[in-house]
């Protein structure tokens, strides 16, 4: 039982510490488009995205698969850059809950391998590696949930009490998304050389 804390917290800090921005505005991007009304679809669409990156972690971990961590360090904040976009002029203002679906199934599988590259590390030969793997996922789940209903109740104050117009909080919050998720990639890319 011991391994599974271990793992649960280590899953939660990877969500909640400061040094997890990347992952943190993909959680924003993909909920800045609900309502408080929506948290049941939201909480959906993050297990979506929990979902894509639990198969690729596992499938790294058990060394099935490996790709180039840079590249993999590039990839996450493009994810995050694709998303903002979608939020600002693919789905023109209605909540495209399909489409987003699929988009957090996909992206959840290109961040399980920058958990992988994490986690690989952390376990040891003799430890359980299921139960490092669902302790982590489990607490990445939690600080996730956390995340999103922390990010509905602002969007509730700021949309619903201060009356910002639903169209531009989504949009100017996704354009800062952008921007900080361009600054990112941009800063990763020489990683790749």
């Amino acid at each position: 039982m011991s391994d599974f804390v271990f793992y649960f917290v280590e899953g939660w800090k990877h969500i909640i510490s400061f040094d997890a921005l990347d992952h943190q505005l993909f959680i924003l991007a993909l909920a800045v488009v609900y309502s408080f009304a929506d948290w049941k679809k939201v909480l959906i669409l993050v297990t979506a995205f929990t979902i894509g990156h639990s198969l690729t972690l596992a499938l790294s971990v058990l060394d099935i698969i490996r790709i180039n961590s840079n590249l993999v360090e590039v990839l996450i904040p493009l994810t995050i850059v694709l998303t903002a976009a979608w939020n600002i002029f693919g789905a023109k203002g209605a909540k495209k809950i399909n489409t987003n679906y699929f988009l957090a199934l996909f992206f959840g599988l290109i961040h399980g391998l920058g958990f992988a590259n994490s986690i690989r590390m952390m376990l040891a030969s003799d430890q359980s590696i299921a139960m490092g793997l669902l302790g982590f996922n489990i607490g990445l789940e939690a600080g996730q949930v956390v995340m999103v209903l922390l990010i509905l109740l602002f969007t509730k104050l700021l949309v619903g009490v201060v009356k910002v117009p639903r169209k531009t909080y989504i949009v100017s919050v996704s354009v800062l998304i952008l921007i900080v998720s361009l600054k990112i990639v941009v800063e990763r890319i020489p990683s790749l050389s």
